[in-house]
């Protein structure tokens, strides 16, 4: 199982980078080099050395701990964001993919409505009514998402829906709510699971640029993407002050892009077939 999963070049590769990044959040919880949150006029704007492996901000803080402890923001976005996302789209797919009719009608209009809002737009509004924050970023984030795995639940169980097993167990007197959630969700875990690591991966990238208009992390707690509008003005000065919270970003999104990638190739059945080709 080990061997095959490694095998995807695009998996082992995504792994590598995400795994870097959670125990960079995990170790940050008990060591960081410096207080992320401590200033030190004397030592601002310093460059990368061995004091300061990525250098300090214009504050004298230390960006290498920032980095660290940023990492910890931005996986608690995503982890709830995807969360919130999967829960009510999944919920609301469920029961348009199920029952159908008016019900089917209902549920996909709204889910389209919410679609068009952006997650940036999403929380704008929502942060002009209960102001900006962390909290209120996961929660734009997360309804963005729903959409999407309403459409991918509701898309499987139309085709799961006539299958035989489910036709067996509605012969066999099993309500309706029991086919739904012990007999047809479990044949979608796969690819909902894939799309979960895909939005993992946005969700890091909506929460950096939230943060960046200064409607998601609020300072002083450390933020990749507050750290790159602070260090802004001071390019010229210090360009490692925004080099290395972008990189952060950069790794974090393309690590969990790659997992996502390889999770689907590696669980999709059609994606191997038409790698491997038709075999007799």
């Amino acid at each position: 199982m080990t061997r095959r999963y490694l095998r995807s070049r695009n998996f082992a590769v995504g792994l590598s980078l995400g795994t870097i990044v959670v125990v960079a959040a995990l170790v940050s919880f008990f060591y960081t080099p410096y207080d992320p949150n401590k200033m030190e006029v004397s030592a601002r704007l310093q460059g990368p050395g061995r004091a300061h492996w990525f250098g300090t901000d214009q504050f004298g803080r230390d960006i290498f701990s920032r980095v660290m402890k940023g990492a910890v923001n931005s996986i608690a976005v995503g982890l709830i964001a995807v969360g919130i996302g999967m829960s009510l789209g999944v919920f609301s797919g469920v029961l348009a993919g199920y029952y159908g009719s008016w019900l089917d009608e209902g549920i996909m209009r709204l889910m389209d409505a919410l679609y068009g809002f952006p997650a940036i737009l999403l929380a704008i509004l929502i942060t002009s009514v209960l102001g900006p924050g962390i909290k209120n970023s996961m929660i734009a984030i997360g309804l963005s998402y729903a959409p999407l795995f309403a459409r991918l639940a509701r898309g499987n169980f139309l085709s799961l829906r006539e299958r035989e097993f489910v036709v067996a167990a509605r012969a066999a007197g099993r309500s309706g709510f029991s086919i739904a959630w012990r007999h047809i969700l479990p044949n979608t875990f796969a690819i909902l699971i894939v799309q979960a690591t895909v939005c993992f991966a946005t969700a890091i990238l909506a929460e950096a640029g939230l943060s960046y208009l200064g409607l998601g992390t609020q300072p002083p707690d450390p933020s990749w993407g507050r750290m790159l509008k602070e260090a802004q003005t001071f390019m010229r000065l210090s360009p490692w002050s925004a080099i290395f919270p972008g990189l952060a970003i950069m790794v974090a999104v393309l690590g969990f892009n790659l997992l996502g990638d390889g999770l689907r190739d590696i669980l999709d059945p059609r994606i191997k077939f038409l790698k491997g080709g038709k075999r007799s």
